[in-house]
């Protein structure tokens, strides 16, 4: 990759406020990106990313929205645009991971999970998608979950939501192909912070072959080569950054 190939495009990134969404916008930015850093409520988090990126020369601005609120969605693309003049990328990251056993799940439970994490992600595409395809390099990447192909317990709801995802990627993927969008969906392995332990070898169910968790910035360099020129060709794709955790087959 360039030093600074993204230079020029605009990326909405949500939940960017920590973690993988963090990462990765600080990645974009990098690649000389400009990034709206979305956040469900904690401004304070959006802020402390966008004067990150701010320190390293790049431009960002903070975006407070909830994407289960489709008004709120359509006026973060819409205060984007204006500061801007475009979207170029989009990366639906927003996801909560809460824990419930089946037959203690409301209907309001898995409707909370479900709502942030799919309906979270077409709030975002259908707000950001008039603008994508004015762009002459338009890209979507959805975040994923190893839950949504190998299953988890206490977790029928993160595990259908994800696995939605992967479809919504697909189906996304062969509509938007005449529009030259590509749309994408990176599974990120468990993750461990960066300054603390990130071995896990008794996991019931996380084994990967590296011999430890993942770190956001194991991910993060994914999505700049998606959204870059070097991933124009490659498009519905479900791709796990995991340490061999899971094979695709």
């Amino acid at each position: 990759m360039s030093e600074k190939e993204l230079a020029g495009r605009v990326a909405i990134i949500t939940g960017a406020g920590r973690s993988i969404g963090r990462a990765m916008a600080l990645e974009l930015a990098e690649g000389g990106c400009t990034v709206v850093v979305n956040v469900r409520k904690n401004r304070a988090e959006a802020e402390a990313v966008v004067k990150e990126i701010e320190a390293m020369g790049g431009k960002a601005m903070a975006a407070i929205a909830d994407v289960t609120d489709a008004p709120a969605v359509e006026a973060m693309a819409k205060a984007a645009l204006d500061r801007f003049g475009r979207i170029d990328y989009l990366i639906n990251n927003a996801a909560l991971r809460q824990e419930k056993a089946i037959d203690e799940m409301t209907y309001e439970d898995w409707r909370f999970i479900i709502g942030v994490i799919l309906d979270g992600a077409f709030h975002c595409v259908k707000a950001c998608l008039p603008a994508i395809k004015q762009s002459d390099a338009g890209s979507i990447i959805n975040i994923g979950g190893l839950t949504g192909a190998m299953g988890a317990p206490d977790r029928a709801h993160v595990v259908t939501a994800k696995a939605g995802i992967a479809g919504l990627t697909r189906a996304l993927a062969m509509e938007l192909a005449p529009h030259k969008i590509t749309v994408n969906t990176i599974v990120p392995s468990m993750l461990a912070r960066q300054d603390r332990s990130h071995d896990i070898p008794r996991h019931p169910v996380y084994r990967p072959l590296l011999g430890r968790a993942g770190w956001p910035d194991d991910i993060a360099p994914l999505a700049r080569l998606l959204v870059g020129p070097g991933g124009r060709y490659i498009t519905g794709q479900i791709i796990n950054v995991s340490g061999g955790t899971y094979f695709n087959v």
